[in-house]
């Protein structure tokens, strides 16, 4: 599905300023498509997938960009790690920007030769999958995201059944409007791929069943507390071993760790992150929840909801080429809250719940954590088709409202 993106103002504004630019996420996020659709006529296209470019490309580096210069877009860079070097050259006898593009999965080898080779010289920026900006159509209205007292409602507001199909469906542009059949084929072949292209890429796995159940496991945990030590048990791995995994996933852009606040004073907090997957289709496919209705009504739901909520916000910073300073919290008398922006010296908190009908209670928390830190107003971010004040500093939104 070939829509407008909201990272497409940022990639032609820091392409003024940087003389080579890198776009990086996880496989069939819709990152050529981006670069194709932002490119003019005279930027060439090559993709390193083409194993008759990846071989003159490692073979032959400098020969490679000698036929392929400037302006070009060269996609799946971190197959040929070789050209960094030769970029380097290149851009530095110009005083032109924006005049290489590339695009990559995070790789170990691809983010060592950028840092060694690029620092300086190259904008990373990181794309994920369709937001709901996205998929309405609305990519330019999309901003960072910071709770607010009131917010204006941009997005057109889909009921809770309407939602829990966008959960289950996906972000990935190609899985978007697929029936069953065709979404289930898609996700089979993904992680296939995904295997056999970007994991051994990294690192050897001897064994793809016990992979694909450690996938499984992680996908049925998703906006849950990570225990490695139980998941490792439940797959039947070393502890190590699932480190490693996980942080192939990371790399990847598959799943996000979001870290707990932590003040060194304090010493009541957790110290273990929380896990995400950032497609919650794909942890939908993995957990084995085969309908939406089914995950609406399903132990899970409450997990995957939040799980959408916080993957939409990272996209919102990400998708505009902001950082976030990102955190949860939770305090040994098991207060806790789901999410915390952090911003010129203020956190901002969001509780994140799916219902319909939001208290008061749903945000007590955000009462106590204001007495250890410098708050700013909290949102509780659920299922209410309309916005309501909670308390002073506290107001329920839709996800139909961030």
């Amino acid at each position: 599905m070939d829509k407008k993106r909201t990272l497409t103002n940022a990639i032609l504004e820091i392409s003024k300023s940087f003389k080579v630019l890198l776009v990086t996420g996880a496989r069939q996020v819709g990152k050529t498509t981006l670069l194709k659709n932002t490119s003019t006529p005279e930027r060439k296209y090559v993709t390193l997938d083409n194993p008759s470019f990846l071989i003159q490309a490692k073979t032959d580096p400098q020969g490679f960009l000698e036929e392929y210069s400037p302006p070009v877009c060269i996609d799946e860079i971190q197959y040929a790690p070789e050209l960094f070097s030769y970029i380097k050259m290149i851009v530095d006898s110009s005083n032109k920007y924006g005049r290489i593009w590339l695009t990559g999965s995070q790789s170990f080898n691809m983010m060592q030769g950028v840092t060694e080779s690029l620092a300086g010289r190259v904008a990373i920026l990181n794309m994920f999958g369709f937001s709901l900006y996205e998929l309405q159509d609305k990519p330019s209205l999309q901003k960072p995201f910071l709770p607010k007292k009131d917010r204006e409602r941009i997005l057109d507001y889909k009921n809770s059944k309407e939602t829990f199909k966008i959960i289950w469906q996906g972000s990935f542009p190609d899985v978007i409007n697929k029936n069953e059949r065709d979404r289930i084929i898609f996700y089979d072949s993904y992680i296939q791929t995904y295997i056999e292209r970007d994991v051994r890429q990294i690192i050897n796995i001897s064994n793809e069943i016990s992979f694909l159940t450690f996938l499984k496991v992680l996908a049925a945990r998703t906006g849950q507390e990570l225990n490695l030590t139980d998941i490792s048990k439940s797959v039947g791995i070393a502890v190590n071993t699932a480190k490693n995994w996980l942080s192939v996933l990371q790399t990847s852009g598959l799943v996000y760790l979001l870290q707990p606040y932590f003040q060194n004073t304090t010493k009541r907090l957790t110290k273990t992150a929380k896990m995400y997957f950032m497609d919650t289709g794909l942890a939908a496919y993995l957990a084995g929840w085969t309908t939406p209705e089914a995950l609406e009504r399903g132990i899970a739901a409450g997990s995957f909801f939040e799980t959408f909520v916080v993957s939409e916000i990272i996209k919102s910073y990400k998708h505009n080429a902001v950082s976030a300073d990102l955190y949860y919290y939770r305090d040994s008398d098991k207060n806790e809250i789901d999410l915390l922006i952090y911003k010129d010296g203020y956190f901002y908190p969001i509780e994140i719940k799916k219902t319909a009908t939001p208290t008061l209670d749903d945000t007590k928390v955000f009462k106590t954590f204001s007495k250890i830190e410098h708050v700013k107003h909290g949102n509780l971010i659920c299922l209410t088709p309309t916005q309501q004040p909670l308390f002073t500093n506290a107001t329920a939104i839709s996800i139909w409202d961030i």
